[in-house]
């Protein structure tokens, strides 16, 4: 079989029949939610969706339930991280350690300048003293941010770092290692900002060590501060990525964000019979991970393993080593670390029995799942069980804290994001043609941080906070059966013709037809006759599709070589003829050879790339596509 072949083999989706047999293999016991939905459709042509019924009593301050824990399983780990990277043996924290390491570092924060006008500030990745600074900070009422380590250490110019400094006025700063963030603090922070660090050091700055604090003998003051705690108490703030100006930090309240915990276990009902095992490496400066995965884990009395792999083929390897020692129950990834997880599931029958031996369910978020990715979970999950296992979506954002939209029933194919969450209420307002999706619910956000004009604008009239995609019903007309994303509303664009095109289903649809060799791309046609798209390459991916040849070639030589631009004109050609109009046909392809810039907007660090961003940075490149004699330039 030739390596064309080969790939092709690999992106092809499993076929109908196949996926409707597996429908009727049993599904392994993980009790979830019976929704009862109502739909209301009002004169204005909008249509209101919710759940009939309340949660049930909850706790209103986050923090309450790692007190609660501590007292019933005061033994068992609740965070857990390698010694080092690579290195054999966990260094775990159990709940009545974490509570006494929270008290201890609560009772230093009120001790010092730290307050809810001037929070704390965390510049690094997950670890152990993340967990802890962050847990302390919300458990005292001070409330902290958690920032993308990307700011300090991909930045060149530090400039969302500083937008981000100049609106949260933090009156403490903690990082990891004082040696990789020594560059960014001197750059942005001023001298008289404390700065807190677990290792290392900063020339010519006196800063405080972590264990020091650690060392700081709690009062009563830190039990006065948590009794002082309401739901509309500030717990921490979240900075959306910016790209489309400077960061915004999204208030996150006590209240809110128990509120999506109590969502969070109406839904996924199991999580409260068993504690969850959770095995996870998304940042938590990301409400994903940083909310509903962290928060997850002590609400339900259950275990983090912070896994400091990432979907990638390098970060895998330590993922997979992770996921050898510890089986989740409870499993959430993006789409790109399932498919990295699948192609080490077909040489590695360790890695996948370690992997489903004891989950319940898979999630994915962040992105549309390729096809191909969907069907071969499904298929590991019956070859390795004999039983499925439930692979769900859902939808939410920062505002939302994020669970707000969520899928539990067992579907042929993915892309369905299910139904709202029990409380949340889901408004569709008909906009250019499409379905704009809005909520309202005790889960969402109060505002923006000292943005008072964002923060209104953000809000209808009949304060739905606007989330600004667009929606289809699965079914037409059955809300019970769940929604499909149908793009971002501002992405959407029209072609000279007056037909609209729906980016974020064409911009997911193009991708997985590409298989890996196209990591993400931009949809481009407004005005014009016919759709193009900037493709981002998976380096990897086409050097493999090049083959031998591209041994001896650098990146742009990959990216030009006759072969590889030979089979993405086939793909794109393929992905051309399946089109069913104008408004979902890419006729050209132009692949991005200068990496996305993250200070310019153009990608988060999660990788994802910013439609508008892109186009507003690149107009040369994007204007290129509609030149037939650009010799980059690829035509179905």
């Amino acid at each position: 079989m030739s390596e064309r072949q080969e790939a092709a083999r690999e992106r092809t989706p499993t076929g109908v029949g196949e996926a409707l047999v597996s429908q009727t293999m049993p599904l392994r016991p993980s009790r979830v939610w019976s929704p009862e939905l109502v739909t209301e459709e009002h004169p204005d042509g909008s249509i209101v969706i919710y759940q009939t019924g309340k949660l049930p009593p909850y706790p209103k301050r986050i923090t309450e339930p790692l007190l609660t824990w501590a007292e019933r399983a005061p033994d068992r780990t609740v965070f857990a991280q390698r010694w080092a990277l690579g290195a054999p043996g966990w260094r775990r924290i159990s709940y009545r350690e974490m509570v006494a390491r929270v008290r201890a570092l609560g009772q230093a924060l009120l001790d010092g300048p730290a307050s809810v006008e001037r929070p704390v500030m965390i510049l690094s990745g997950n670890d152990l003293e993340h967990a802890t600074l962050a847990l302390a900070a919300m458990h005292v009422g001070i409330p902290y941010a958690p920032i993308s380590p990307a700011y300090s250490l991909v930045s060149k110019d530090f400039g969302k770092l500083k937008d981000i400094v100049r609106d949260l006025t933090p009156g403490l700063v903690f990082a990891a290692d004082g040696d990789a963030f020594a560059k960014a603090i001197t750059a942005v922070l001023p001298e008289n900002v404390p700065v807190v660090l677990g290792k290392g050091e900063i020339a010519g700055r006196e800063c405080l060590a972590f264990d020091d604090l650690l060392n700081t003998e709690p009062t009563r003051a830190v039990e006065a501060a948590f009794d002082r705690i309401g739901p509309g108490t500030i717990a921490k703030f979240l900075f959306t990525s910016g790209s489309t100006g400077s960061p915004k930090g999204v208030i996150q309240s006590n209240g809110m964000l128990a509120a999506n915990q109590a969502m969070v276990a109406d839904c996924y009902r199991f999580l409260t019979e068993e504690p969850p095992v959770l095995v996870d490496w998304a940042p938590w400066n990301h409400t994903a991970a940083g909310n509903k995965v962290f928060n997850l884990t002590f609400w339900n009395g259950g275990s983090y393993y912070i896994d400091e792999g990432k979907p990638s083929p390098q970060g895998m390897d330590e993922t997979c080593r992770n996921l050898k020692e510890v089986s989740p129950t409870w499993y959430f990834n993006v789409p790109k670390g399932y498919e990295e997880l699948t192609r080490r599931f077909r040489h590695d029958d360790d890695l996948r029995r370690a992997f489903f031996k004891d989950l319940k369910m898979m999630m994915y978020a962040g992105a549309g799942m390729a096809q191909h990715t969907w069907d071969e979970l499904e298929r590991f999950a019956l070859e390795t069980l004999g039983q499925r296992v439930r692979l769900v979506s859902g939808l939410g954002s920062t505002e939302t804290g994020p669970f707000a939209i969520a899928g539990t029933d067992p579907q042929p194919e993915s892309g369905n994001i299910g139904i709202p969450a029990r409380e949340c209420t889901l408004k569709l307002v008909p906009t250019s043609g499409r379905l704009e999706a809005r909520l309202k619910g005790p889960n969402i956000t109060p505002g923006y941080w000292r943005r008072p004009e964002q923060s209104e604008a953000a809000f209808d009239e009949e304060g739905f906070y606007r989330l600004g995609d667009a929606l289809r019903f699965a079914v037409p007309g059955d809300a019970s059966k769940g929604f499909l994303f149908d793009g971002r509303v501002a992405e959407n664009f029209k072609l000279d013709t007056g037909t609209w095109v729906a980016v974020g289903p064409l911009r997911a649809a193009l991708v997985d037809h590409f298989g890996a060799a196209i990591r993400d791309a931009v949809i481009v046609g407004e005005g014009q006759d016919e759709i193009g798209a900037l493709g981002l390459p998976d380096i990897a991916e086409c050097r493999r599709l090049v083959g031998r040849k591209a041994e001896v070639l650098d990146d742009a030589g990959v990216l030009s070589h006759p072969d590889l631009r030979q089979i993405l004109q086939e793909r794109l050609t393929e992905f051309a003829a399946q089109a069913t109009g104008s408004a979902n046909r890419v006729c050209r392809l132009i692949l991005m050879e200068t990496p996305p810039s993250i200070d310019a907007g153009e990608v988060t660090d999660k990788g994802s790339l910013n439609q508008r961003a892109v186009l507003a940075n690149r107009p040369d490149l994007a204007a290129a596509l509609y030149r037939d004699d650009d010799p980059r330039l690829i035509l179905a």
